[in-house]
């Protein structure tokens, strides 16, 4: 899951989004109202955490702009503010959620968990199965009947897109904007590095299922029909 923090005050922002990807979240950061807009409209981000108190743009806007585009992307809106007023007009504008700084770093990835949870009816799949490979989301574990891999933050990210879309072709392209954001300048070889340690992987825990390449198009995982 891809994430946007708009946060103008740097320290914050950075802390954050080393939380997230410690939580195996993929994020970017970004400092002002207009350019959190600027990278939505890019799209590929699966929620947005929004601070009201930004320059160039305030976090309001931005939130009311998004609805008003019907982009209904999850938003959990951070104020400095106590203030009831606040946290209810950012509600009625559209957001998901509010969560008021100081904030403790398990409240915050609790209440991503249950915005994001939201937006798929409340169903939780903390388990993919392909084959004989297990995908633990919860856990980021990697198993099969003959033993377990617990995986690394960008392998976990590439194996859940290819156990959520079997048989289907990933463009690397498509690895990369999602995993390392698409004005990353990371080489497109980097995709290679990374299917090469899940194949190895799916290879030591005897897997029936595979890491296909389509040349000049990208990467499928193929398993028994």
């Amino acid at each position: 899951m891809r994430i946007l923090l708009a946060e103008d005050e740097r320290s914050l922002s950075r802390a954050v989004v080393a939380l997230l990807e410690k939580n195996n979240y993929s994020a970017d950061a970004v400092y002002d109202g207009q350019e959190a807009l600027e990278y939505l409209e890019a799209g590929n981000y699966d929620a947005l955490i929004l601070d009201l108190m930004m320059p160039k743009m305030d976090g309001l806007t931005v939130l009311r702009t998004l609805r008003e585009q019907g982009n209904p992307i999850p938003v959990l809106i951070l104020t400095a503010k106590s203030e009831v007023d606040d946290k209810v007009l950012g509600l009625d504008t559209g957001a998901n959620d509010y969560l008021t700084k100081p904030f403790s770093t398990q409240e915050l990835m609790a209440r991503i968990r249950a915005m994001t949870r939201s937006q798929t009816g409340g169903q939780v799949t903390s388990r993919l199965t392909f084959g004989n490979i297990t995908l633990d989301q919860a856990t980021f574990e990697l198993s099969s009947p003959a033993g377990s891999f617990r995986l690394a933050n960008k392998e976990f990210q590439m194996m859940e897109m290819l156990m959520r879309n079997p048989r289907q072709i990933i463009p690397t392209e498509r690895f990369l904007e999602r995993i390392w954001g698409y004005d990353s300048e990371v080489e497109l070889s980097v995709v290679w590095v990374y299917i090469s340690y899940l194949r190895k992987k799916l290879s030591a825990l005897r897997s029936n299922i595979q890491i296909k390449v389509t040349r000049n198009a990208g990467y499928s995982l193929e398993g028994p029909v």
